[in-house]
């Protein structure tokens, strides 16, 4: 990132904004199993359709999910495989973070 332009780093940020919201991320999640359609995510997600279009819509403007409409309904996909790598990576580093936090805690406990 260092040597990105001031333009590039917000592109960079408002990819990053796409992942901050935790239906975005439970859709993301769902789809990794498979495409699936509105109607279903909203049902797993327990969420109205509208709901779900509305961050399916912003999951699409940044690349990482892309649509296919088939009759009346129009399917969902994971569009970049890599944003797996990337919240691995994210939820990996937080399991760390909350195994040393709890190790230290425990440093603090007294046999009885």
């Amino acid at each position: 990132m260092k040597s990105l332009p001031p333009e590039a780093l917000v592109q960079v940020a408002s990819y990053f904004q796409a992942l901050s919201e935790p239906t975005r991320l439970q859709i993301l999640n769902l789809l990794r199993s498979g495409e699936r359609n509105v109607g279903e995510l909203a049902q797993a997600c327990g969420y109205t359709s509208a709901n779900i279009s509305r961050h399916l819509s912003m999951l699409t403007k940044h690349g990482l999910v892309a649509k296919e409409a088939r009759g009346t309904a129009v399917y969902y996909r994971i569009a970049d495989d890599s944003v797996y790598a990337l919240c691995d990576l994210v939820c990996g580093n937080l399991a760390r973070h909350f195994e040393d936090a709890a190790r230290q805690r425990n440093v603090f406990i007294q046999p009885e």
